[in-house]
């Protein structure tokens, strides 16, 4: 990818989703999936595979996720436009089902996250070890921040951040 290229990629994430919140629980999950993902690898290449994530994994309907069965698990790892690793596809699965659990008791993913809002990071990582699968500290740190619920996304002086203010993210809300 040509360096043009990059940062068309970077720049489009930057000034359209990163930080924004987020109000769609499979949008929610499709983030909790991909910061998953990025771990151990640079966020370009999450970036780049996203929409080969969107289709190996149905556009990240939760109920869709969540029934998949052993052959899903094959294909999603014989996959070559998405991360094949054992551990992030079981990852992705598991959570689905674990975000229909929530979604039964709390109403919504984005309603779960609202009802733990706010707390500290190291609060946060507990919370979110105790019920999800593969989300150690770093990937619930960017996953907060990239929904609106940590702030720190941008700097305040960024015309990014003065967009998001708007939208009166989590983060603004103590």
């Amino acid at each position: 990818m040509q360096s043009d290229e990059r940062r068309a990629l970077h720049k489009h994430y930057h000034d359209k989703q990163y930080g924004f919140p987020i109000h769609d629980d499979n949008e929610l999950f499709c983030r909790l999936v991909l910061e998953i993902n990025q771990a151990g690898l640079s966020w370009e290449t999450i970036l780049k595979k996203e929409p080969a994530f969107r289709n190996a994994y149905h556009n990240f309907a939760i109920s869709t996720v969540a029934a998949y069965t052993e052959a899903d698990r094959e294909r999603l790892l014989a996959d070559a436009g998405i991360i094949r690793n054992r551990l992030k596809v079981n990852a992705a699965i598991e959570n689905a089902k674990a975000i229909l659990i929530l979604q039964k008791e709390y109403g919504s993913f984005e309603k779960w996250l609202e009802h733990h809002h706010p707390r500290t990071i190291e609060e946060w990582v507990r919370v979110f070890k105790k019920t999800f699968k593969f989300t150690g500290g770093e990937i619930v740190n960017e996953f907060l921040m990239s929904i609106g619920y940590l702030q720190g996304a941008h700097d305040d002086d960024c015309p990014v951040h003065k967009i998001i203010v708007k939208q009166q993210p989590m983060w603004m809300k103590k």
